[in-house]
């Protein structure tokens, strides 16, 4: 596709300004969709397989889906920009959600499993937007850029699972189950975040960053959207290497910790009113303080931003770990967690940023999410293997241990004095 026209130099404060507000609308009403439709997920599907044992399938078939699809539609961006992969990541979302209401009136269990999946392309969106505020933004605000489009996604997050009851109850006179009623309204949602970025992306900010970029041949161009691309950048990167590791890590150790929680507050003796601040608190720590984080990350360097996130996340896993039937040490773990995993996706995805050239960046960006989202799967499984067999403090204490190379390499990364972007429009 042909770059668009080169912005006045002038011009490109106020782009900057305007993408960004777009971006942070379109995680508004992501956020919303995606917590509104995730936070009936299990009891969905509990229903509709007749089984507890595999109720938690969908929320693993949705982060199967978000992981496979972030590829090509990285792979989309690369080649036609932002705008047309976001697109198509909530099409894809608003069709995985009609799925799910389909397989709740027929009752299949396969088909509920195949619409979250697509469900998924939603968080992938979402995920992938936080890249595109970058596109356009100075070395030095890259973190804040992110941040800003990552605190966005506070609004839909914590307002989603408060409108799930009642967005069950508007379909009870259409014959379908009330636990299918929050996947209606989330794809009506995912179809306005669609329009919302068809209509308002403009100019496309990959596109405008690859016109003010140093000339590619079409050759190079095309090279550097492939997967293979993204890994050559990443390999050839130690920082990419770092980044990658870091937004990876921190994403596996707080869903494996998050997802155990609630289990383990109600082994001593926690209602579900109780649960439900204590993951309103997580909720808070992951999105609340993410412009803190982006200031800290572009004020402080990435490597400063990484070491604080390799430190909060300790500590939440010490806090939690240790916490017993004390409820009130229990939640200020998780507000922790989701500090430290604040902290670790804006510094680690604007060190990513930093590190491949402009060519490849869709490409390892996509990458990211790939290794990122199925290293989580993974993480979240084992979790309720490690805790059932060894305990929720052995749980807590696996997942500190994870983040032993990404401090490793992260004190090496400062020691070489690797600090700056090594390539930039």
């Amino acid at each position: 596709m042909r770059p668009e026209a080169p912005v006045p130099a002038y011009d490109l404060p106020a782009l900057r300004r305007r993408t960004t507000a777009v971006l942070a609308g379109s995680q508004v009403l992501g956020g919303l969709g995606v917590a509104t439709g995730i936070a009936l997920a299990s009891v969905l599907a509990q229903r509709i397989s007749g089984s507890e044992s595999l109720s938690g399938l969908a929320q693993t078939a949705a982060i199967v889906g978000t992981a496979v699809l972030s590829v090509p539609l990285a792979a989309l961006m690369g080649a036609r920009g932002r705008r047309p992969g976001l697109t198509l990541a909530y099409l894809i979302g608003a069709a995985g959600a009609g799925l799910v209401v389909l397989a709740a009136a027929a009752g299949s269990f396969p088909l509920l499993l195949l619409g979250m999946a697509a469900f998924g392309a939603s968080s992938s969106a979402n995920l992938q937007a936080r890249f595109a505020a970058a596109d356009l933004a100075e070395e030095n605000q890259r973190g804040r850029a992110i941040s800003s489009v990552v605190w966005a996604t506070t609004i839909g997050a914590v307002t989603g699972p408060n409108i799930a009851a009642p967005a069950g109850r508007s379909v009870s006179s259409l014959g379908i189950p009330p636990e299918a009623g929050p996947f209606l309204w989330a794809g009506a949602v995912f179809l306005l975040c669609a329009l919302l970025v068809t209509v308002l992306l403009r100019p496309d900010p990959l596109l405008t960053a690859r016109a003010l970029a140093p000339p590619q041949s079409e050759a190079e161009a095309r090279s550097g959207r492939s997967l293979r691309a993204g890994l050559t950048a990443v390999a050839a990167s130690p920082r990419a290497k770092l980044a990658l590791l870091t937004v990876s890590v921190c994403h596996t150790v707080m869903v494996s910790v998050m997802v155990m929680t609630p289990v383990d507050l109600g082994h001593h003796g926690a209602g579900i009113e109780l649960i439900g601040v204590v993951i309103s608190l997580h909720i808070a720590g992951m999105y609340a303080l993410a412009p803190l984080m982006g200031w800290l990350s572009d004020r402080v360097g990435r490597l400063g931003g990484i070491g604080l996130a390799v430190a909060l996340l300790t500590c939440a896993a010490l806090l939690a770990g240790t916490a017993g039937a004390d409820h009130r040490q229990t939640a200020a773990g998780l507000f922790l967690l989701g500090l430290g995993w604040s902290a670790g996706l804006v510094s680690g995805s604007a060190l990513l940023t930093d590190s491949v050239p402009p060519g490849a960046r869709p490409a390892a960006q996509g990458l990211s999410d790939l290794v990122t989202n199925s290293s989580a799967g993974l993480g979240g499984a084992i979790a309720g293997v490690i805790a059932a067999k060894a305990g929720y403090g052995a749980l807590n204490l696996s997942a500190a241990l994870l983040l032993l190379p990404v401090a490793a390499l992260a004190l090496a990364a400062r020691g070489r004095g690797t600090t700056q972007p090594a390539a930039h429009p």
